[in-house]
């Protein structure tokens, strides 16, 4: 995003200002929805300084888990339809929480609050707690007179999103588990049982007439026992370590990497089916509450950190600006597939957008029911196949030899 410096007119008095766009036409769009008549629009670097503003304004937020800002933000809008007033109900809700995180986040907007701003800016201070899909339901709310229907919109989102978190989690937790005990136990092997049997066969004098899979698992075993087995622990951490520093400070590392994340088997489906039903859910709320369409695609980018869906909504965005239609730009872009611009096609054409989105929204929620389904039936018999391979294979390679002497004497 590029910075303005602007001045101009509005309402008869004079105004100037910064803004960001992504070029002087969206910058002077912008504008013109402010009704403000442009006398002067430059492009300006950012100011230091303003990146230490928004430094400090993360304060908040740290220690805050998502649970807990689903069940303040649940216990407010109830509060509300029950028809008490804002401040009241945060008051009740500042005696109700005990984690500090949340408390002090609690107060501060009570406080703000009081200080007479909007109920919106006052959650915007905590942009680590309330993401700006928050505020921006928030500000609808206050708009249409209707906050506690759009606080029930953000507890259905932070619901909904919560629990794509945990299917994932869930998903991903079970072969986690086993795959860590299938190298738990081959180390534990490696380290213990195998040198037992070196012992063994080396007072029985074979050591020389092994078989070559029973020979390969003793040189690991000496490996791992000796200070090789050290220096590969330290090796596979600096590169662990040493990847993600990468992914952080080199932009097409990252990229390549969430590529490769959307293209893996199974996997790669499971991701690209939650990021779709987030960016749909985020975009049908939005759409519903009012907010510019240009925005809502740049608000849905905060949904994902994977910058491969990133890019291409930046894309969409620009398009839009453009003028081109919204079915035209989802189809462009690889990521979404061709059903994603099909829904939304139905959508521009009966004027419905917003319905549509939530549709796909629902689409796509099911899809990834499903594929979390599959996954599961799937990935168990896979991994017990593996468990069974790996350490049935590792005991057959150390009795092959006691079975060779055996048919010897028969």
């Amino acid at each position: 995003m590029l910075n303005f410096e602007y001045k101009g007119i509005s309402y008869g008095k004079y105004v100037e200002g910064e803004i960001e766009a992504l070029n002087n036409a969206e910058a002077a769009h912008k504008l013109k929805e402010q009704k403000v008549i442009i006398t002067k629009l430059k492009e300006t670097k950012k100011k230091k300084v303003t990146a230490k503003k928004e430094k400090k304004s993360f304060s908040f937020g740290t220690g805050v888990k998502a649970q807990e800002i689903l069940i303040f933000c649940k216990q407010f809008a109830t509060m509300l339809r029950a028809g008490l007033p804002v401040l009241n109900t945060l008051e009740m809700l500042d005696g109700q929480t005990k984690r500090p995180g949340m408390k002090k986040v609690i107060q501060t907007i009570k406080k703000d609050l009081e200080s007479g701003n909007a109920l919106s800016k006052c959650f915007e201070k905590h942009p680590k707690v309330f993401d700006t899909v928050v505020v921006n339901l928030i500000k609808a709310g206050e708009a249409s007179g209707k906050l506690d229907t759009f606080l029930q919109k953000i507890v259905v989102s932070l619901e909904k999103r919560e629990k794509i978190k945990s299917q994932i989690k869930s998903a991903l937790f079970y072969p986690g588990v086993l795959f860590s005990v299938a190298i738990l136990v081959t180390v534990f092997m490696l380290m213990k049982v195998v040198p037992t049997f070196v012992n063994m066969y080396e007072g029985m004098g074979m050591g020389d007439d092994l078989p070559t899979p029973t020979a390969v698992i003793m040189s690991m075993s000496e490996f791992i026992r000796s200070s090789g087995g050290f220096f590969l622990l330290i090796f596979l951490i600096t590169f662990v370590i040493g990847f993600k520093f990468l992914i952080n400070k080199n932009y097409n590392i990252k990229k390549a990497w969430h590529q490769m994340l959307l293209k893996m088997p199974v996997f790669g489906n499971l991701i690209n089916k939650s990021i779709l039903a987030k960016v749909s859910l985020v975009l049908g709320n939005l759409n519903q509450a009012g907010v510019d369409l240009i925005e809502s695609i740049d608000i849905a980018k905060s949904v994902t950190d994977n910058v491969v869906v990133i890019e291409s909504l930046e894309n969409i965005k620009k398009g839009v600006f453009s003028g081109e239609t919204l079915t035209d730009l989802f189809h462009k872009e690889k990521i979404f597939p061709p059903t994603f611009s099909q829904l939304i096609s139905v959508g521009e054409q009966t004027g419905s957008l917003d319905e549509m989105f939530g549709s796909v929204a629902i689409y796509y929620e099911e899809e990834f029911d499903v594929a979390v389904g599959n996954l599961s039936s799937l990935i168990e018999p896979i991994m017990i196949v593996f468990m069974g391979i790996t350490i049935g294979g590792l005991m057959l390679a150390m009795y092959a030899p006691i079975f060779n002497v055996g048919a010897i004497i028969n």
